[in-house]
């Protein structure tokens, strides 16, 4: 049988935490699920089973049994129960404050010769225009004005 790589020891206090949190149900389905893959991993108490009897005990898949004990011994408890916060978006929001802040000034400007008032179109394509932005849509200087109305 392979070492294992990742050995979760659990303090008293963190298996009733543990406890606490499987059996109150107050918590979310993964955290429940994470926080049963701990009870069954820890060492002091049952070191005879193996990741695919934890994960056919858990009703998970072995990969979520090994990255569980991974994240305790790299992170800690609060690591393995939680998701990881993302360090920032997967795309870059297109329309930053420097624009909002152009759309914005315009809007309560004086409309080019000819009109009236501003529209949502014409404030879109005076931005682009400008140079404010490659490209941008009517809807998105309607969402612009309405978060600063």
């Amino acid at each position: 049988m392979p070492k294992k790589k990742y050995n979760v020891k659990l303090s008293e206090k963190e298996r009733t935490k543990l406890h606490k949190i499987t059996t109150t149900g107050k918590s979310s389905a993964n955290e429940i699920m994470r926080a049963k893959i701990l009870l069954a991993t820890d060492d002091a108490r049952c070191p005879k089973l193996t990741v695919a009897a934890v994960a056919e005990k858990c009703d998970c898949a072995t990969s979520t049994v090994q990255k569980v004990r991974k994240r305790y011994s790299e992170g800690g408890l609060n690591a393995a129960l939680k998701r990881k916060k993302r360090e920032r978006p997967s795309v870059e929001p297109k329309i930053t404050g420097d624009v909002e802040a152009h759309i914005i000034a315009m809007a309560c400007g004086k409309p080019p010769e000819g009109f009236a008032k501003w529209s949502l179109r014409l404030l879109a394509e005076k931005a682009v225009e400008l140079g404010y932005i490659d490209g941008i849509s009517y809807v998105s200087v309607r969402t612009v004005l309405k978060k600063h109305s």
